[in-house]
């Protein structure tokens, strides 16, 4: 594997990421989730804690800018739990923002997305690793068109990869149409989040055979049909001869889901979703997914 992947500790081989939670929060806050924030350090560096002892070793947290990420809290809680941490740049779909702030950034996206890529998030010091946008229900609207045209400007100047949050799991071919057609990132830069959410093994097929990363993110959510027909998927995909672009993640998005506060948190992808898969698919390609595949998908040769 080439490249490195940018954690908040500093560059390291896509080898040593190891086990890994590809799609996860350790800090974010949401407008649409008031009261339900993740804004406690002490919950997440246990969270975090709890993750090492189920047997993981990275976490890539794809909050994006201006929904709380507390960059600067997380080498400490990186350094304290034992696990490597991926921050993200980006900016999430319009509703998530006051209007104020997505005016200040709106002359210079791309070059915000830049500078936290290559140069650090304000004053923290710490570099983004990926950069996180959104499309909508099935859907491209100005606002997603804008954000993936900013991020397909700074993938071009830095080579980090574009995670993609797909609303419900939709619009993952619009997506590709988009950032790889139009806009000529390649589709091994491309991470499509929330692929589960939406359980089409066709559009699946299509997305993988188009050379992108198929990330199946947030289990226990079953009224995203996510437990019960992931595995299913997965395997048609490793069947198909695509289980080298499958990553998996946990994607914590309110207090009450984190397994310290009684929910499935981050554990449970190890805990229940490794054996489930593991007797689908068997032991090694589930260890490929969750430490080889992630270590590609994140690896950068940095410009």
């Amino acid at each position: 594997m080439s490249g490195v992947v940018r954690t908040v500790l500093g560059d390291l081989r896509p080898e040593e990421l190891g086990v890994c939670d590809a799609h996860d929060h350790l800090f974010i806050s949401n407008p649409q989730l008031p009261g339900q924030e993740l804004n406690d350090a002490r919950a997440a560096r246990a969270e975090l804690e709890a993750f090492r002892a189920a047997g993981g070793t990275g976490v890539v947290q794809w909050t994006p800018y201006g929904m709380g990420r507390r960059a600067a809290d997380l080498p400490a809680l990186s350094q304290a739990a034992g696990v490597h941490v991926v921050c993200a740049t980006g900016l999430h779909q319009a509703a998530h923002y006051a209007p104020e702030l997505l005016k200040e950034v709106r002359g210079g996206l791309a070059e915000l997305f830049v500078r936290e890529l290559t140069e650090g998030i304000g004053t923290s010091g710490v570099r983004a690793g990926l950069i996180k946008v959104a499309g909508g229900f099935h859907a491209l609207d100005a606002h997603a068109r804008w954000t993936m045209t900013s991020a397909a400007e700074a993938h071009r100047a830095t080579g980090a990869p574009v995670a993609v949050h797909l609303e419900m799991g939709t619009g993952a071919l619009d997506v590709l149409d988009l950032l790889c057609g139009e806009l000529g990132v390649p589709p091994h830069r491309v991470i499509l989040g929330h692929l589960n959410r939406s359980p089409d093994l066709v559009v699946q097929r299509q997305a993988a055979e188009a050379g992108c990363w198929l990330a199946f993110d947030g289990p226990s959510r079953t009224h995203h049909a996510t437990d019960w027909r992931m595995p299913d998927a997965v395997r048609a995909l490793a069947d198909a001869g695509f289980g080298h672009r499958v990553l998996l993640g946990g994607d914590t998005v309110v207090a009450a889901a984190r397994s310290v506060s009684g929910g499935p948190g981050m554990p449970y992808l190890l805990r229940r979703v490794r054996p489930r898969l593991e007797a689908e698919l068997g032991k090694e390609a589930v260890d490929r997914i969750l430490a080889e595949n992630a270590g590609r998908a994140f690896a950068v040769e940095w410009s």
